[in-house]
């Protein structure tokens, strides 16, 4: 692994152990504009990582790839646990797999500004 590669999977790493909540996302995606929506519209407090609008986007990508083995956006941490996509955040939300009313109530409280992108 490159010393490059390193750090950009490094500072993806911190990023996710330094927010509640992370969308790694592009902003011309319907998903992640979907995801985004439904985080916003259940006041969930997010921090986004629009990777298109990156110089190093691709890395990022890449990085996520290697940790999770999901190739598209958005890429979704809630609680330093990967969540999936748009659709998977959903099915947690639902299935109040992750996403319990404490949790809930413990992210909405508590402000999520912290950020290693």
């Amino acid at each position: 692994m490159s010393f490059i590669k390193q750090g950009v999977t490094q500072l993806v790493k911190n990023t996710i152990a330094d927010n509640r909540v992370v969308v790694f996302s592009k902003t011309w995606c319907p998903f992640s504009q979907k995801a985004k929506k439904f985080l916003n519209d259940s006041n969930i407090p997010y921090h986004p990582i629009e990777i298109d609008l990156r110089q190093d986007g691709a890395d990022i990508q890449q990085a996520l790839f290697d940790l999770t083995g999901q190739k598209t956006v958005p890429n979704i941490f809630i609680d330093k646990t990967h969540i999936g996509g748009y659709v998977d955040l959903r099915k947690a939300f639902q299935s109040k797999k992750f996403l319990d009313a404490t949790l809930l109530e413990e992210i909405r409280s508590s402000s999520n500004t912290s950020s290693s992108l």
